[in-house]
């Protein structure tokens, strides 16, 4: 059976040793990892590894991270094996190594519920609604949001609601007036965005799930205390310490999710990254990617979005 020995640093470790075992097991090689003293192992170069690597007897083909640099055959000429760059991808190692119909990746397993907000959804008719939910769902909504405006009274939104959630539709509805968000809820509305001190009288008499946000973005007790009431009067609720927009606080604004996750371990949070990504004049892929990134590690469980 072939010896291969896979070389890698210790931020693709985790990932390398996904995916060399089943891969080892499938076709039918023996698979050893080496994890050098690098954390990137892009920067590896020829001249460090000599000094570095350790070739264990009985390896028979030595593969690289892509990004390696230098001359294969100094490395090659010490230790009388076959060296090679691989994949600059560790998941493209199964290409690489010729298995064939390699499975596509699964995009259906994710542990971040998107809700996507329909802005000025009262102005709209039912058709236009189950229209843009249909669109918002095929590009990966999970729960609709339904943007409603201060100041023009929803009268008709039970009847839309009713209609969404008959379509299979998840709703949220976002906003503050008791009228408006009692007949959503009657007529199907899972969650309500928001909840802070000052509809906390009517809101945690309502069933549904409640979004808690400060009375103003720095007042951390009053997201403590409306959580507290809530949960108290038997309501389910997602925290948001509110993120801010890039130039107005957006930095504090991260540290005030990591302080509500140190405090509240275990809570359910939801991010609104919309108020970075709507309002920053770049690429939003890499800004999602970024904030998705820090939703992962604080255990983030939802984000809102348009």
């Amino acid at each position: 059976m072939t010896r291969i020995l896979f070389v890698t640093g210790r931020f693709a470790e985790p990932a390398l040793r996904q995916v060399v075992p089943p891969l080892a097991s499938e076709l039918g090689f023996a698979g050893d990892i080496a994890v050098l003293p690098i954390t990137v192992a892009a920067l590896m170069h020829v001249d460090w590894l000599l000094r570095k690597l350790t070739v264990p007897n009985g390896v028979d083909r030595v593969i690289l991270p892509g990004w390696c640099q230098g001359d294969l055959s100094r490395l090659e000429q010490h230790w009388q094996v076959p060296f090679e760059r691989g994949p600059k991808d560790v998941f493209d190692l199964p290409d690489y190594l010729g298995r064939p119909d390699a499975t596509p990746p699964r995009l259906d397993d994710y542990g971040i519920e998107i809700l996507a907000e329909i802005n000025h959804a009262p102005r709209l008719s039912v058709d236009d609604l189950l229209r843009q939910c249909d669109e918002l769902r095929q590009s990966g909504a999970d729960v609709i949001d339904l943007g409603c405006i201060p100041g023009e009274p929803w009268t008709t939104i039970g009847a839309a609601v009713k209609h969404l959630v008959a379509a299979g539709f998840r709703i949220s509805v976002d906003s503050f007036q008791e009228r408006e968000v009692t007949d959503a809820v009657a007529h199907g509305a899972e969650l309500v965005l928001s909840c802070n001190s000052s509809n906390l009288a009517w809101a945690q008499h309502l069933p549904a799930e409640f979004v808690v946000i400060p009375d103003t973005p720095p007042d951390a007790a009053s997201l403590d205390a409306t959580a507290a009431a809530m949960t108290a009067a038997g309501r389910t609720v997602r925290l948001d310490p509110i993120l801010e927009p890039v130039g107005f606080g957006f930095a504090t604004s991260l540290a005030r999710y990591y302080d509500v996750r140190r405090r509240h371990p275990d809570a359910a949070l939801l991010m609104g990254i919309g108020n970075v990504t709507e309002l920053s004049e770049v690429d939003s892929a890499g800004v999602n990617f970024v904030l998705a990134a820090i939703c992962e590690e604080l255990r983030i469980g939802s984000v809102l979005t348009t």
